[in-house]
């Protein structure tokens, strides 16, 4: 059984003070005790897999998401003009990105990609802010396998007029997403791999 209480922030307000190697070592250990589980799953890209890593546990989580939101803002290129992703996934991530820009001063629109275009108003695929055409956009994403949510994103928003050259992950399951976005002329960096939370995950076994 992980243990519960490893890495625990000293204060609620740890997140927004602490370094980011000290964040990023705290968002490795709660996806290890709230997102990471073995066993027998089948995932979106329809691969059978012995693990399973559920984002949202993390990123809807209050800690996981001030961090998350703190380390993605110093990742993005300096003429980042808004993030994105593809919902349901990446809803919470461009959210806290966005808020925390905003308390760093570098406020930075988020943009929702929806799966299917609305049913009903504008019909859109895209909810957010408008924006300039050719505005720098970031995908971002929780968990990457195959790589093709965040590159269905970066298509819709290609096709809306927007510039995408950049796609950042919170994890890389190392199966293929980075060579897919490398074929596709995207820049990808996540923030952790399967192979951090595996060790980490034994080491707090």
């Amino acid at each position: 059984m992980i243990n519960q209480t490893a890495s625990q922030p000293a204060s609620d307000n740890w997140a927004i003070t602490a370094d980011l190697t000290s964040l990023r070592q705290h968002l490795l250990d709660l996806f290890c005790r709230l997102a990471y589980r073995e066993g027998d799953f089948v995932l979106s890209s329809g691969q059978h897999s012995s693990y399973y890593i559920n984002g949202k546990e993390v990123t809807l989580h209050p800690q996981g998401a001030l961090a998350i939101g703190r380390i993605v803002v110093s990742l993005l290129p300096p003429d980042t003009q808004a993030v994105a992703g593809l919902t349901l996934g990446a809803d919470p991530i461009v959210t806290a990105v966005s808020v925390v820009s905003a308390y760093e001063n570098r406020p930075i629109p988020a943009l929702i990609v929806r799966k299917e275009a609305k049913g009903h108003g504008t019909r859109a695929y895209i909810e957010g802010p408008n924006l300039p055409e050719n505005a720098s956009v970031v995908v971002l994403e929780d968990v990457v396998t195959t790589g093709g949510s965040a590159l269905k994103a970066a298509e819709r928003l290609k096709d809306a007029g927007y510039s995408v050259n950049h796609v950042i992950s919170l994890v890389d399951r190392l199966q293929g997403g980075a060579e897919l976005y490398a074929s596709a002329g995207l820049q990808f960096q996540s923030v952790l791999t399967i192979a951090d939370i595996q060790r980490r995950f034994q080491e707090l076994d």
